[in-house]
């Protein structure tokens, strides 16, 4: 194993939710599901206002084939479509469907398989079936990951388990609950790519999850690697050096070096899919941060709204401050509480007055620290200096702006507390649409 360059140590605040075992939420009694559930273009919607639907049944589609269908998360009838609140994209198109409190799977969606029959293409085209993103928040349809061009043999597959975000405890909650069913989405993820080697990578203050993996793993030719817990040890490029010893070049996807990255979430949802039939329609969400009464891991279904989630949690013990969908290192800040549950949401954290207050943004004053801490090898601060004069293109084409992952590491241990990701964000936003004005 080999320490990648850079990272920071955030206060990890996990023991709070990290003893707490998941808890199901009751049906909500509206669900605001969105049809934009995953990188990329959204899907479209597949039934009518007043219609029926059944638990598990597609009401979101796309003719390309990269998108994943949406589902259903329970039987009951679509009451509106139109536009809904979005937790990354302020708003996008979404279905609302009033429950009928039936819980009413669809007709013979439900069936058991033995995977082990399956040939490679007849698990893929499962897992797309079922609606299987990464749940490590970047939501890339799962099916596409799984399927790399001919030329991209890839020999090693590498299980995200390092939820190296503060506060969030989602993956340690599936890897203690569910390692059964982590291990068998490995077995069928390295069927599918023929991956010689596998690579549970968790980091070391999670050493209870890794014990019961290994006992999960045990004879089954799957390595569980402890590593030294650091941020950001869960980014793909940072995980493939840490456990494959290779770099992933500028430009370059994690299967131009021969590997695959998946997170433990997905991987227990593909098995779940896959030997069910079951698709993606609820995912496991961290609620925590010091404004939150009962901080807890909950088990919501797709298209609850945060404001419920928040109040199965017990409500707010004070005002919070900010709101906080993912980890608060790269985490979305959120303007309400009316945005619902993603098939990316792994967090929602609220906090304080007291938590908040960061000092004011001053100028760089060009220490260097951001440097020393960008696993990138960047030079943050030029980024941000670039950003604010408005210079996007130099920042692009001279200091290697998309190589940026946006861990915030920068950004943390500034003493300037200057909003360096935020100034990164905007400069990819704006050769992002000049590039498509210019191809148009």
């Amino acid at each position: 194993m080999s320490k990648f360059r850079g990272g920071v140590h955030p206060e990890g605040n996990k023991r709070i939710t990290e003893s707490r075992p998941s808890e199901r939420m009751p049906l909500p009694a509206r669900l605001s599901v969105s049809l934009r559930q995953h990188l990329g273009e959204p899907a479209v919607a597949a039934v009518a206002v007043g219609g029926r639907v059944y638990k598990g049944q597609v009401v979101g589609r796309s003719d390309n084939p990269r998108v994943p269908p949406i589902h259903s998360p329970t039987s009951g009838t679509v009451v509106g479509i139109g536009v809904g609140a979005h937790p990354q994209f302020s708003s996008a198109p979404a279905i609302a469907i009033e429950p009928d409190g039936l819980d009413e799977w669809l007709p013979g969606l439900m069936s058991r398989r033995d995977w082990k029959t399956m040939a490679g293409p007849e698990l893929v085209a499962a897992i797309r079936g079922a609606g299987i993103v990464g749940m490590g928040g970047a939501a890339f349809p799962t099916h596409v990951k799984l399927s790399p061009p001919p030329d991209k043999r890839i020999d090693t597959l590498i299980v995200n388990a390092a939820e190296c975000e503060p506060y969030l405890t989602s993956d340690f909650r599936a890897m203690v609950e569910t390692p059964d069913l982590i291990v068998e989405g490995i077995l069928m993820a390295r069927k599918i790519l023929g991956a010689d080697r596998c690579i549970i990578g968790v980091e070391d203050n999670k050493r209870a999850a890794a014990d019961i993996l290994e006992r999960y793993c045990e004879g089954k030719g799957i390595e569980v690697a402890v590593l030294p817990t650091k941020y950001p040890q869960g980014a793909e490029k940072m995980l493939i050096w840490a456990l494959a010893g290779r770099e992933v070049p500028s430009g370059k996807l994690p299967m131009d070096v021969s590997c695959a990255v998946e997170n433990v979430a997905t991987l227990a949802a593909i098995a779940s899919a896959v030997s069910t039939g079951a698709p993606l329609i609820e995912r496991t969400v961290t609620v925590s941060g010091s404004a939150v009464r009962y901080p807890k891991n909950v088990v919501a279904r797709i298209g609850t709204s945060f404001r419920e989630i928040f109040e199965f949690a017990g409500g707010f013990e004070e005002e919070p401050r900010k709101i906080i969908m993912g980890g608060p290192m790269m985490g979305v800040a959120q303007p309400s509480l009316d945005a619902p549950v993603i098939k990316a949401t792994s967090g929602l954290l609220a906090f304080a007055q007291k938590e908040t207050e960061l000092g004011v943004e001053r100028a760089c004053i060009r220490c260097g620290k951001c440097e020393e801490v960008c696993p990138m090898r960047l030079r943050p601060n030029m980024l941000s200096i670039l950003s604010e004069r408005r210079q996007h293109q130099t920042a692009m084409v001279e200091y290697d702006l998309m190589d940026c992952v946006e861990c915030g590491s920068c950004a943390f241990i500034c003493p300037a507390k200057r909003n360096i990701v935020h100034y990164i964000k905007l400069s990819k936003a704006k050769n992002a649409a000049m590039k498509t004005a210019k191809r148009a």
